[in-house]
């Protein structure tokens, strides 16, 4: 059997490598000597040029001229010639591609100690296709070099019979050596396994024996066959002990499951009655027990029908880079009371509107760098709390707007905002959402749906694309409202933001 050379797809990128960087460098090489021979060229043609048409540039004849250029254009490496006069206008411009590029050499024309114009000739780049084109033997001998090199190598270093025969001597002994290890430790095991059967089965015996002598003191007529029915008894009494034993813990395994896998809605006092003594003391029936209560109160939490009589308007900075924690107190402390200003007055200016009477605000909002939380309470059943709270999130979304594009005019700092709107057994779950899919300038509402009825007729809402939470299920995220009540909130702006200028 032929084996192949160790590592020869390894060796053929090596040499992939060395043919890239051999031929790189010819590249290189070649266009360096070229550039430095078409400069020389191009600087003794523009001498040339001017010696012959000195008369012509003198007297600015352009026929003449033209003649004399165009007989240097028709050169391979030039693709432009600029004559100019000595106050810079253009004479003659000839050549066979005046868009390409390529480097240009300059030169004034003088009479004496007058300067009568400038010749400028252009000089083609040469592509680093027409080197190779140009360097093609050397390129494909370097391939085919590299080739043969691969092929020897693919040959001459493949293992040989000895190699061969002492590599499979040392499989054969490390084969060896691992099974031999392995029935060591079967036969160990297989030993020892005995070993306690036996010394398990003279215990039996023992414990037998001792039966039958005191039976046999108690019978002394029927010693022998008494003696003989005793152990027979006793050695088959020991396999039906054990099997009783089996059962017995598969039927205690199968309750203990049961009781762990009990649905949340069943009772709690049903499942303590129906625990063995077993499963009393195991702490995963409790713990099971404890996840059921805990899945009862997250499912009363998330009920669609669940009473509010008040709702939290959290406000947050929408602050990607940490920016305000980065900031210098000494403007992060004005910008947070500014924020905080902007916040009262709007909560004041909302609630004398006759559509919110009824509603009152628990807290004074103080800014930090976490936001603001606002808590709206409704006085009587007939107050619209939920209607407030959206908005008043979408006032202050709609003030900080402003504030943030002039501070960025200005090139103050600002943060944009985002707002969530929810009832008080919500407020961690909406803490959540801002963090995890709010956006900037965005509001979500997280409402039971006696508040999605209260604001329905007032605002339009959208529901999260791709939830995967249930409280992203749930969540609403504002899309805008009717003219009348963005008419009103567009009012109370324009008040607040009055004030503001009043007090400043």
């Amino acid at each position: 059997m032929t084996y192949l050379a160790p590592r020869q797809g390894l060796f053929a990128i090596i040499l992939l490598v060395s043919f890239c960087l051999q031929t790189l460098l010819l590249v290189i090489s070649t266009d360096q000597q070229l550039s430095n021979s078409r400069a020389q060229k191009g600087e003794q043609m523009v001498a040339q040029l001017i010696d012959e048409a000195r008369l012509s540039l003198e007297n600015k004849d352009r026929v003449s001229l033209s003649v004399i250029a165009n007989r240097y254009t028709s050169e391979q490496d030039v693709t432009r010639i600029l004559i100019k006069d000595n106050n810079g206008d253009i004479l003659v411009p000839v050549g066979n591609a005046p868009m390409q590029q390529g480097d240009t050499i300059s030169q004034i024309a003088t009479k004496g100690d007058a300067v009568i114009g400038s010749v400028a000739l252009t000089l083609k780049d040469i592509s680093k296709g027409e080197i190779i084109a140009m360097q093609w033997p050397f390129v494909i001998g370097s391939m085919v070099l590299h080739l043969l090199l691969w092929l020897i190598y693919s040959y001459i270093a493949r293992p040989t019979k000895e190699q061969i025969n002492a590599i499979s001597r040392d499989v054969q002994d490390l084969h060896r050596e691992q099974y031999t290890q392995f029935d060591q430790r079967g036969y160990d095991r297989e030993r020892e396994r005995r070993h306690s059967m036996s010394a398990a089965d003279e215990h039996g015996k023992g414990s037998s024996q001792s039966d039958n002598v005191g039976n046999h003191d108690h019978d002394l007529s029927g010693g022998g066959s008494n003696t003989q029915t005793a152990t027979g008894t006793s050695n088959n009494q020991q396999p039906n002990t054990r099997k009783l034993d089996i059962h017995s813990a598969v039927n205690q395994y199968v309750r203990t499951q049961q009781n762990q896998d009990s649905t949340p809605d069943d009772d709690t006092s049903g499942t303590t009655g129906n625990m063995t003594d077993s499963d009393a003391n195991d702490p995963t029936a409790y713990k099971a027990d404890d996840n059921g209560q805990h899945a009862n109160h997250h499912a009363s939490r998330l009920s669609a029908t669940r009473a509010f009589d008040s709702v939290s308007v959290q406000i947050v900075f929408h602050d990607e880079f940490n920016m305000l924690e980065r900031l210098a107190p000494s403007q992060r402390l004005p910008y947070l009371a500014l924020c905080t200003q902007l916040l009262n007055q709007a909560v004041t200016e909302l609630l004398k509107q006759p559509l919110l009477l009824g509603v009152s605000a628990i807290n004074e909002p103080n800014f930090d760098e976490s936001g603001a939380y606002v808590m709206l309470k409704a006085d009587n059943s007939h107050a619209k709390v939920a209607l407030a709270g959206v908005m008043l999130a979408k006032l202050y979304l709609m003030l900080n707007k402003i504030i943030h594009d002039k501070h960025i005019e200005l090139s103050r700092f600002a943060l944009p905002a985002k707002a969530g709107v929810s009832d008080n057994a919500q407020v961690d779950a909406m803490t959540h959402l801002l963090d995890s899919i709010g956006k900037k300038e965005q509001m979500l509402i997280l409402l039971p749906n006696a508040g999605l009825k209260q604001i329905s007729h007032h605002v339009q809402v959208q529901s999260v694309m791709r939830p995967t939470t249930v409280y992203e299920r749930e969540c609403a995220i504002f899309d805008g409202g009717n003219d009348a009540m963005i008419q009103r909130l567009a009012d109370v702006r324009n008040a607040v933001l009055m004030i503001d200028d009043s007090e400043e």
